[in-house]
């Protein structure tokens, strides 16, 4: 005779059948079955401060390890304060999956207290959605959920669970395999579309590969250098990109477009050939696109078909998985000198380096960053949104895939923390440190209370301007300096703020006290906060305008 188990025992049991270690949430009446008997269970619980945090830690843990990360939140208020962190994931393509508790099945669509129609809400922010009324379905459903997340297009997935369903007992078996109609992700690419690109590459005389967030979940950093070295092709990558590609190779053009490099943006405009490998070609990378990249066929490789052609007309689309296509494609491809095109990058990176004001008169966030990378050149990093964002995608030179940690197609602000503290939870032996904006770090640094309670010792490297520093960028560029509501001045003191929450808080005003900072925090085995005082003025350089091509540069004089 089979035993009866209770929903959220079943609950339990699915989540070990998945691997899950840690779950990041906060409880609440709709979840009590479930969180009673993750008491007693290995799966360990982060209890955050706001569900929107949950997420994003969710987030950092999935995207620092590979592994798909897990959240959870009570009906209504909790369900909802998720959606952020859930559309953050879907517009990075996160594997991520959250569970959400509901009102008992009876009083569903009664407006009963707490309930919202999480399911509805989050239909556009994810890859598939579930409500379960009958306690027989959750084991499949919970399986269907972790494979879906994590494979094709990683996503996150939504189970949204009443309170009945969780104390309702049930005969448990998890399915030992996962068959989805209609849901069957292209992983090998098209063989006649391989040798049509292997073709195109070796005609090519000006090639480029754009690599993106795709190389990294795909797992195919290895197989990307080889192609590279191959056909001696310079490589570019997205912001999500970053860390798919060594930023310190000879064959590194580093990040393109509105902050990217100015040889990194001419190159991709003279290109004859763009190999773009699981990127899809933002705004933020493509300018205007009557003017981007005017001479070039495209290679577009992505295991997402609805990328293909959705904004830059592509003329050898191959759907599948980077790593798979990569690899037939290095098969075919044959080692073919480019001398003048890459004499002629290497006059770019020569005339237009990344620059900024060194004499060391103010402290100057570039110079922050530099030091950071000096000294941590292995680390994690998260980060917020702004300025910081782009300053740490341009100075720190990552080397290494799952290295760099960013909100790119949602620009989430308050994203970096709560992503760093995930981060630190999967990979603890690994430094992480969050580059932050004053104004960032605000929306969400109640986490350090978490960061404390939990013993995760990440550090926050506030880059203090005391502005939203990227509005009031574009403010000083195309509105006259006219600074509406972006002087954010009474912030805290960070570093008593620190100090209420148990963390380590040091401040720094000099860039002689910069290198100390950093080695005082990252070696204090606790969570520590460094309130770097910036030049307030100082802005993001090189950019290209909003709608400008992506060679018509802003830059600094001289």
């Amino acid at each position: 005779m089979v035993s009866k188990i209770s929903g959220a025992e079943a609950f339990v049991e699915c989540l070990r059948k998945e691997n899950v270690e840690v779950i990041f949430g906060i409880p609440g009446g709709s979840l009590l079955p479930i969180h009673d008997e993750l008491y007693d269970s290995s799966i360990r619980h982060i209890l955050v401060r706001h569900e929107q945090c949950a997420a994003h830690m969710a987030d950092g843990y999935a995207r620092a390890t590979g592994r798909t990360g897990v959240c959870m939140a009570t009906s209504g208020p909790g369900a909802t304060n998720l959606v952020t962190g859930i559309a953050n994931a879907y517009m990075d393509s996160v594997p991520m999956v959250a569970f959400t508790g509901q009102v008992p099945t009876s009083m569903i669509g009664n407006d009963a207290f707490q309930e919202a129609d999480i399911t509805g809400i989050t239909l556009p922010i994810t890859k598939i959605n579930y409500l379960i009324k009958n306690a027989n379905h959750l084991p499949k459903t919970i399986r269907e959920a972790f494979c879906i997340a994590s494979t094709g297009r990683p996503g996150p997935v939504l189970v949204d669970i009443p309170k009945d369903v969780q104390i309702t007992e049930i005969e448990f078996e998890y399915p030992k395999t996962f068959d989805l109609r209609g849901y069957k992700p292209t992983i090998e690419g098209h063989p006649l579309q391989i040798k049509r690109a292997i073709k195109a590459i070796t005609d090519a005389e000006r090639p480029i590969v754009y690599a993106g967030g795709g190389v990294i979940i795909s797992n195919a950093s290895e197989e990307l250098r080889a192609l590279a070295e191959l056909t001696l092709t310079p490589v570019m990558t997205t912001l999500l990109g970053k860390g798919a590609f060594p930023e310190n190779h000879p064959l590194s053009l580093g990040m393109v477009g509105m902050h990217g490099t100015k040889y990194a943006n001419y190159a991709m405009t003279e290109t004859d050939l763009i190999i773009a490998v699981g990127a899809r070609f933002d705004d933020r990378v493509t300018g205007k696109l009557d003017a981007f990249a005017p001479n070039a066929k495209v290679i577009h490789i992505d295991i997402d078909p609805a990328e293909i052609s959705k904004s830059v007309s592509v003329t050898i689309p191959i759907v599948g998985d980077a790593k798979s296509v990569l690899k037939e494609m290095i098969k075919g491809l044959r080692e073919k000198p480019r001398i003048e095109w890459l004499k002629k990058i290497e006059e770019w990176k020569t005339e237009f380096p990344l620059r900024y004001d060194r004499s060391g008169k103010t402290l100057k966030p570039q110079f922050i960053i530099e030091q950071i990378h000096e000294l941590c050149p292995d680390a994690i990093i998260a980060t917020e949104v702004g300025q910081c964002q782009m300053w740490a995608a341009q100075y720190f030179k990552c080397t290494k895939p799952r290295s760099f940690i960013s909100s790119g197609g949602l620009g989430t602000m308050g994203y970096g923390f709560p992503a760093a503290i995930g981060a630190k939870v999967g990979c603890p032996d690994k430094t992480v440190i969050d580059i932050a904006g004053d104004g960032s770090f605000q929306m969400t640094c109640q986490e350090l209370a978490t960061a404390v309670l939990n013993d995760v010792p990440v550090t926050v490297a506030i880059l203090n301007n005391g502005f939203l520093g990227m509005v009031r960028q574009w403010q000083e560029l195309f509105y006259d300096k006219r600074y509406a509501a972006t002087y954010l001045g009474a912030s805290p003191d960070f570093t008593k703020l620190a100090e209420a929450y148990g963390a380590l808080g040091i401040e720094v005003r000099k860039p002689s006290e910069v290198k100390s900072a950093i080695e005082e925090a990252v070696t204090s085995d606790k969570p520590a906060v460094i309130d770097f005082k910036i030049d307030p003025e100082e802005n993001v350089l090189p950019m290209v305008p909003a709608g400008a091509a992506i060679n018509e540069i802003i830059d600094y004089e001289g």
